[in-house]
C-alpha cells in the first residue's frame, strides 16, 4: 500500500470533494482519482459513494479513515526519530496551545527557549477546543496539547501533566447585589443572572459547567464569547455575570493584588467558596509515540513548570473568606 494513496484518501475524506482534495495535494484531480481507485483495488472494497452532488465514506472508508491517520502519524514520529540522529536540527512539532492563559506557565516563554534551543524544528501550532486537542493528540493528529481539562476529563489512553490549577472568579459589575462579598457560592446568584460563557467544547467551559453541577443550580440563561477580556467587559456592562480564572484578571506579580480590588472595567472579581472551582491546566501526550521533538518540549515546559512552582505567589490571604 502506497503511503500516498492514504495521503490523498484521507485528503477526499475531510474535503468531501476530490478537486478540493487534488488541489490540497497539489495534483490533478484525475491522478488523485486513479490513486484513490488503486487504493480501493489494494483494499477489495469502495471506500466512497460518489454521486454528482455528494461524495461520502462508505462503511469500508470509515473502518480505514482512523487507521490511516495512524499510519501516516507513525510514519512521521519514525521520521522524527531518524531526524533525532542528527541532534534535532530539523524536524516538525505539532502542538496544540489552549486559548486561557496558564497562570502558573508563561507558555510564550516555553515556545521562545524551545526554539532557541532547537531553531530547526518548525512549530505547528493549533488552537482549538480543549476536548478536540485531547482527542487530536489520541488519533496522532497533534503530539502534544496543552489544554483546560482536568485529570479526570483527559481521555483514557493519554499521558498528561498538570501545569497549573487557577482558582476561578465570579465576576459582577459594582453595583451588582453580591458586590460587596468577598466570597460567594454559585447558588446565591439570582435565578434571573445571565451568564456570559466560554467558547463552547473548551476546558474552562466544562470546568465552569461542573462547579454550577457542584453548587446544585443550572447556569441559568446564558450567551458564548470567544474571548475572556470581552467576557469580563461585557460583566462590568451589566450584560451579565461570568466566570473566568484568576489569572485572566490579576497579575498576582504585582504586589497587593487581591480579589477586593476594582478591575479596570469596574467590575469586581469575587472568590468562589468552592475550592474544586479551579481551571486546570494540563499537557498531554502520548507515551507510546512521543517523537524526539516532542520529547524535548515536554523537558522544557518541566523545566518551566518547577521553576514557575518554586517562584510563584501564594494566595492563602485570598483564600481566607
Amino acid at each position: 500500500m502506497d503511503l500516498r494513496h492514504l495521503t490523498y484518501f484521507l485528503a477526499v475524506a475531510e474535503t468531501r470533494n476530490f478537486t478540493q482534495a487534488a488541489a490540497s495535494c497539489y495534483v490533478a484531480q484525475s491522478a488523485l482519482s486513479q490513486q484513490i481507485a488503486r487504493l480501493e483495488k489494494d483494499v477489495g472494497a469502495r471506500l466512497f459513494s460518489r454521486t454528482s452532488r455528494s461524495v461520502r465514506l462508505t462503511a469500508a472508508g470509515e473502518l480505514l479513515e482512523p487507521l490511516a491517520r495512524r499510519i501516516l502519524a507513525d510514519v512521521d514520529t519514525a521520521r522524527a526519530a531518524l531526524d533525532a540522529l542528527s541532534g534535532l536540527r530539523r524536524g516538525r512539532l505539532r502542538l496544540g496551545l489552549v486559548q486561557t492563559r496558564a497562570s502558573s506557565v508563561d507558555l510564550v516563554e516555553v515556545m521562545a527557549d524551545y526554539h532557541a534551543r532547537y531553531p530547526g524544528i518548525d512549530f505547528h501550532v493549533t488552537n482549538a477546543p480543549s476536548a478536540e486537542m485531547a482527542a487530536a493528540v489520541l488519533a496522532g493528529d497533534l503530539d502534544i496539547a496543552i489544554v483546560g481539562l482536568g485529570p479526570r476529563q483527559i481521555p483514557d489512553g493519554l499521558d498528561h501533566q498538570v501545569l497549573a490549577a487557577d482558582p476561578l472568579v465570579l465576576i459582577v459589575p459594582v453595583g451588582h447585589a453580591l458586590a460587596d462579598r468577598e466570597a460567594v457560592d454559585l447558588a446565591d446568584l439570582p435565578e434571573s443572572h445571565q451568564l456570559i460563557q466560554f467558547t463552547r467544547g473548551s476546558g474552562l467551559r466544562r470546568q465552569v459547567e461542573a462547579a454550577f453541577a457542584r453548587a446544585g443550580v443550572e447556569p441559568g440563561q446564558h450567551f458564548q464569547v470567544g474571548q475572556i477580556q470581552d467576557m469580563i467587559r461585557l460583566a462590568a456592562r451589566g450584560i451579565g455575570v461570568t466566570v473566568v480564572p484568576r489569572s485572566s484578571v490579576f497579575d498576582d506579580s504585582a504586589p497587593g493584588a487581591g480579589l477586593r480590588d476594582a478591575l479596570p472595567y469596574g467590575a469586581r472579581a469575587l472568590r468562589i467558596s468552592d475550592e474544586a472551582a479551579v481551571h486546570t491546566i494540563c499537557v498531554v501526550h502520548d507515551s507510546k509515540r512521543l517523537a524526539p521533538a516532542a520529547a524535548a518540549f515536554l523537558e522544557v515546559v518541566e523545566r518551566h513548570a518547577i521553576r514557575d512552582r518554586a517562584d510563584g505567589p501564594v494566595h492563602e490571604a485570598d483564600r481566607s473568606a
